[in-house]
Order: structure tokens, then sequence, then C-alpha cells
């Protein structure tokens, strides 16, 4: 039996695959979701301080007719976490299931090839731990 057989290995996925997504990726057993900041601040927020989630329309649109077409603000006891980007549906279907593993941005030049596309990720930190 090969080595990756012994592992589960699957087989590498195509670039459009959500298991080679550089934006976004799932795991079953983790506690906490990893956000990375624009400004490559990176935080891990539990979730058990997890609060809600929202998607809408991005209001930046009627401005900025190149804008990320959604928004997605994901609420922690401690942090706000602002996500801008397409296809944040499958993002939102991890998020309530609690696998959601990470969010990074990734470059624009990549929007066409994604499924999910995040251009931009921003944190806020509540008063309470300012």
């Amino acid at each position: 039996m090969k080595s990756s057989q012994l592992n589960n290995e699957n087989p590498p996925a195509s670039a459009s695959s959500p298991r080679d997504n550089p934006c976004f990726d799932s795991d079953p057993n983790i506690a906490a979701l990893e956000i990375i900041a624009n400004d490559g601040i990176s935080y891990l927020l539990p979730y058990a301080q997890f609060l809600y989630a929202e998607r809408v329309s991005n209001p930046a649109l009627e401005k900025e007719p190149d804008a990320p077409p959604e928004k997605m603000r994901i609420c922690f006891a401690t942090a706000d976490a602002a996500v801008l980007g397409s296809g944040l549906n499958a993002v939102a279907r991890k998020l309530q299931k609690c696998e959601l593993k990470f969010v990074k941005s990734a470059d624009q030049r990549l929007a066409m090839t994604l499924k999910t596309h995040i251009a931009a990720v921003t944190v806020t930190l509540t008063k309470e731990n300012v």
C-alpha cells in the first residue's frame, strides 16, 4: 500500500476547488477562527465567543462599481471582522458549522478563477479590549 493511501491524502485539487482556495479553509476539528487582516495582523478568535454573522450587498457598490459585490460581518464577543468579496455563501456555510479555519484576502487577479474570493479583511476590537 502506498504511503499516500495510508495517510488518506486526496489527489491534488484544481485551482477552482475550495480545498485550494487561498482565501479560506475549513477543518471540522477546530475551536477558533483565524482571521488574517489586510494589515498583516492575525487574530485567533474562539468559536465559543462567536455571536453572529451577516452577509449583505456591499454598500460601496453605489459609489464604486468595481467594489467587491458582497460584505460579510463576523461578530465575536471581543472583535468584529468585515470581509469583502464574492461567493461568500461558502464562507457562511463553513462558519455556520464552526468549521471555518481561516479567512484572508487574496490578490484580485485570482477573483476570476475562484468561486469564493475575499478581497479585503478588517478587524475591529470591541471597546472593552482597547
